[in-house]
């Protein structure tokens, strides 16, 4: 055996020199079976006991591989294939690594390890039965690393049926050690490939052909959130969602919740799902085919919350069994399928997950754009949270990647790891197909650079030449703009930065920044903007969804039909998009509080909304009608807001996030104050029951003057300096003539600030503020933290800035940083 190799040999269980059967393995078996096999032997004899399901099979070692070129004598001609090679030059990686393969190939399998091999498949038919098909696997010694992943580097073979063509497939697996880019992997990351070697896994393959398969994440992979499950889902075999080819749908499970015992999924996008792999027709020569999915396929999602659940169970485990063994928390990157003829789900691989959890916290990275960009070519899902610019250069084949030059940005179909070595030298990356685990949003994610995936029609829209600027930046949605829009990236050591006494929350409405968002210095969210989420992803009147019959344009009606056709009634869409919106940013900042504002559209924001014109009011001056709380108790109004109450008491009580608090705006008097606290209790959400807290905005002089009987109401007060300044100094905020005379820095509006402060303070209620002025003016930031303010809300941007002016301003009066972190 090639002395360079150092593998373990020795008999296995049985007498076996070569193989060993997954109850037989643990992860300290990497160097005998490699990372995958090493992984799955650890998943089938300690997670199977907890009810994690596993495909059982067998390991052919790493032993086997050096036996099989050792046999042929195969070494120097691999060293003369491989040394002195330049991984740059493409053609001749290419060369290079053909020859390698057909080396290993020709070394064929020597007689004593054919039968260990044949042998044991005959007994995992014995074990399932005689239609037995298998998956056949690669396996390195140097794979599923925590540092490397290795992913996709070596060749999988799927519905391999009798014994002939299983040797034949473990040929070319051996051989797959030598893929181009397996080689140029390697060089980037400093292995020797003769200290590199091939163990193949030989499982019982999951029907799931026949149901649905994906791959899941421990962590959310975009921003390293660790608190959630994320899965991905596509119908038939899991190579279309592994190497990109399809759009999944996706899955969010919060994990600090679900381990209390609450059984929700927190969030689900569908996706696309136009294509299917599935076995080929006998007479067929390859195992394995895509087919078009059906219209009804695509427009359904592929699993449903109780396999998502399990899913997520699965997940939980593992990450606390490797997590456990590790010493250290270590995020999972899984692959699963669920099978069509027994209807269960299982695990088929799961190894470290390499690029988001290996981010450095303590210094945060935010890009943003500069000014409003023009507006985008093409839109698709966004990943890797940068921007980058360059010229378009979109690839038609593998036979067109010598043309590509460093700096560009590569737009194709999709990609596979073939690619790579070209991958690693793009500006940005855009595909026409793929979701957020698909192999090009892997590899973008590795290289720190941004990809635009799905998009479904760049290499149509996009020219080779033109230059583009690729943003990932602005949440789940990446977009492509034309020409060369500025942009800043701004870095930040958070190691060093304490926490004031005056506590820093953060403003947001949009949940696909909720995760990232998170890693801001916070101490929670004092503003969630309900009105966005409906906007956004709700885009319906609520009262169209429930009286569908009073919309009188026809095609309105058609566009609420086609809204919520997933759904058993129109109001159920309404109540779980507002319940994962608001889930999603609450999960985000668990177990630190969010307040909720619930909806403060005026009539005429609401009127725009799909439906509304023919539900609201023509008004003249909307800032000062029908709006807020007195919205709550309306006739016009009362349903509608009984599905707000039915998505908070959802988010509350069905998924556990009791961070929850919510904020009623825009409330004019006590006894208005009043009766929305009576709908609110009546509709589930009782002040007080399970820890519920109940703010109201602080925005009408009258809260002011009344701050004593509005306190024994409420909980706590947010001054929204908007329009407490519009309505002290008598300024429409949305009349440009007089909008020199809006000023929240008026010694009129700093008195009324002072007395709401100091009005709470005496009522021993939570004092904050969430309007824009502590986030415009350094001036009236420190104004707020003289007076005692208990918390200000911050737009993102402002975060980091205001917290140093606010613990320079402390660090003045004397008062100490806060202990809590």
């Amino acid at each position: 055996m090639e002395h360079e190799m150092g593998t373990e040999g020795g008999v296995g269980a049985g007498g076996l020199r070569y193989i060993r059967w997954f109850k037989d393995l643990s992860l300290e078996d990497i160097p005998l079976v490699g990372g995958k096999n090493a992984s799955l032997g650890e998943m089938y004899r300690e997670l199977t006991p907890q009810g994690v399901k596993v495909p059982n099979g067998f390991a052919v070692t790493a032993e086997a591989y050096c036996h099989v070129l050792d046999e042929a004598a195969a070494w120097p001609a691999l060293h003369e294939a491989l040394d002195d090679l330049n991984p740059d030059d493409v053609a001749d990686l290419a060369a290079r690594a053909a020859r390698a393969r057909e080396i290993v190939y020709g070394a064929g399998l020597p007689a004593d390890l054919k039968g260990e091999i044949l042998a044991a498949y005959q007994d995992l038919v014995a074990e399932y039965g005689p239609e037995l098909s298998v998956a056949v696997r690669s396996s390195a010694t140097a794979e599923d690393l925590p540092t490397a992943s290795f992913a996709g580097q070596q060749e999988t073979y799927l519905n391999v049926r009798g014994g002939e063509a299983l040797l034949d497939a473990c040929r070319r697996c051996f051989a797959s050690l030598f893929t181009d880019r397996a080689i140029h992997y390697r060089i980037d990351r400093g292995f020797d490939h003769f200290k590199v070697a091939l163990s193949i896994g030989v499982m019982k393959m999951v029907r799931s052909d026949l149901a649905a398969s994906g791959v899941m994440f421990s962590l959310d992979t975009e921003s390293g959130f660790r608190d959630v499950v994320f899965i991905t889902a596509a119908y038939g075999l899991g190579e279309n969602v592994v190497q990109g080819a399809v759009d999944p749908d996706e899955f969010y499970v919060h994990k600090p919740t679900f381990e209390q015992g609450y059984r929700a999924v927190l969030r689900r996008k569908l996706g696309s799902k136009k294509i299917k792999m599935v076995y080929a027709p006998a007479r067929i020569r390859e195992a394995v085919r895509n087919v078009p999915t059906s219209p009804e396929e695509r427009d359904r999602y592929c699993i449903d919350d109780e396999d998502v659940l399990k899913l997520a169970d699965y997940a939980i485990k593992l990450e606390r069994h490797y997590s456990e063994k590790a010493g250290e928390h270590r995020p999972l990157d899984m692959e699963w399928a669920k099978d069509g003829l027994d209807g269960e789900l299982y695990l088929v691989q799961a190894r470290p997950e390499t690029v988001a959890s290996q981010k450095k916290a303590a210094v945060l990275e935010e890009y943003r754009l500069e000014g409003s960009p023009p507006a985008p070519l093409v839109t698709g899902r966004a990943v890797g949270m940068r921007i980058a610019g360059g010229q378009v250069h979109v690839i038609g084949g593998v036979d067109r990647l010598p043309d590509f030059r460093p700096g560009e940005v590569l737009v194709a179909d999709t990609t596979t790891p073939d690619w790579e070595p070209v991958m690693k030298t793009a500006a940005a990356i855009v595909t026409n197909r793929g979701g957020r685990t698909c192999h090009a949003a892997i590899v973008a994610r590795e290289l720190g650079i941004p990809a635009v995936v799905g998009t479904g029609n760049a290499t149509t829209v996009l020219e080779s030449g033109q230059t583009v600027t690729v943003s990932c930046a602005e949440g789940d949605t990446g977009y492509v703009y034309p020409g060369e829009v500025p942009f800043a990236v701004e870095r930040t050591d958070l190691s060093s930065l304490p926490r004031p006494a005056t506590r820093i929350m953060i403003n947001l409405g949009n949940p696909e920044v909720a995760f990232a968002t998170s890693f801001l210095p916070n101490d929670g969210v004092g503003l969630a903007r309900m009105e966005f989420i409906i906007n956004e992803y709700i885009k319906a009147h609520p009262m169209a969804l429930l009286h569908p019959d009073r919309v009188q344009d026809a095609w309105e009606r058609a566009q609420l039909e086609s809204l919520t056709r997933h759904y058993a009634e129109p109001a159920e869409y309404f109540v779980q998009r507002l319940a994962e919106g608001v889930g999603t940013i609450a999960a985000a900042f668990y177990p630190k509080p969010v307040v909720v504002r619930l909806s403060d559209f005026k009539s005429n924001e609401y009127a725009s909304l799909l439906g509304g014109r023919w539900f609201e009011p023509r008004e003249e001056n909307p800032m000062l009608g029908f709006r807020g709380a007195a919205r709550y108790v309306h006739p016009d109004y009362a349903e509608g807001f009984a599905l707000e109450c039915a998505a908070m008491k959802r988010v509350r009580e069905d998924m556990g996030l009791t961070n929850v608090r919510l904020m009623v705006p825009f409330c004019r008097r006590v006894e208005e104050g009043e009766r929305v606290l009576a709908a609110l209790a009546e509709h589930g959400l009782e002040r007080g029951r399970h820890d519920l807290e109940i703010y109201v905005m602080c925005e009408i002089p009258n809260n002011v003057v009344q701050i004593d009987a509005f306190a024994r109401l409420f909980d706590g007060f947010s001054i929204g300096s908007n329009d407490l300044t519009q309505l002290v100094l008598g300024v429409d905020r949305d009349s440009e003539m007089v909008a020199d005379a809006f000023d929240e820095r008026d010694p009129g509006v700093k008195e009324m600030l002072r007395l709401a402060v100091e009005g709470a303070r005496r009522n021993r209620r939570h004092s904050g503020i969430c309007g824009q002025a502590p986030s415009d003016y350094p001036e009236l930031a420190e104004y707020l933290v003289e007076l005692g303010i208990d918390s200000m809300s911050l737009n993102p941007d402002t975060v980091i800035r205001t917290t140093r002016h606010v613990l320079e301003v402390e660090r003045r009066l004397g008062r100490s940083p806060s202990a809590t972190e």
